[in-house]
């Protein structure tokens, strides 16, 4: 689990530096797209990092995966990319919501 926390650690890391450039060099939509990217983001870099310390196997990578792909092609539309990567953006979404649901069930399953 090693390499996701890293990813974790690197992936908070990226969304408070989307967070800075939105709130101090970006405008409009981009600046929209690069807060909402930089907030599921960090708050799943933190998920992330809790889902490893319980010893959950699925949900970090799913957080991980995830937030890569909803916060990344916001990222990426924010900097100019073709807006038909906002049809992608809720794969990430659902890939994040599997990740808590994952995550509920592990938590249920552990002893009390």
């Amino acid at each position: 689990m090693r390499i996701v926390t890293v990813l974790a650690a690197l992936s908070g890391a990226l969304a408070v530096a989307a967070g800075a450039f939105a709130a101090h060099g970006a405008s409009g939509q981009a600046a929209e797209w690069l807060k909402t990217g930089g907030h599921y983001q960090l708050v799943h870099a933190v998920a992330t990092l809790v889902a490893v310390r319980m010893g959950e196997r699925i949900s970090p990578w799913l957080f991980v995966a995830g937030g890569a792909v909803f916060a990344g092609t916001l990222y990426l539309m924010a900097f100019g990319a073709p807006h038909w990567l906002g049809a992608v953006t809720p794969i990430g979404g659902a890939a994040l919501i599997a990740g808590w649901i994952c995550m509920a069930i592990g938590a249920w399953r552990r002893p009390a």
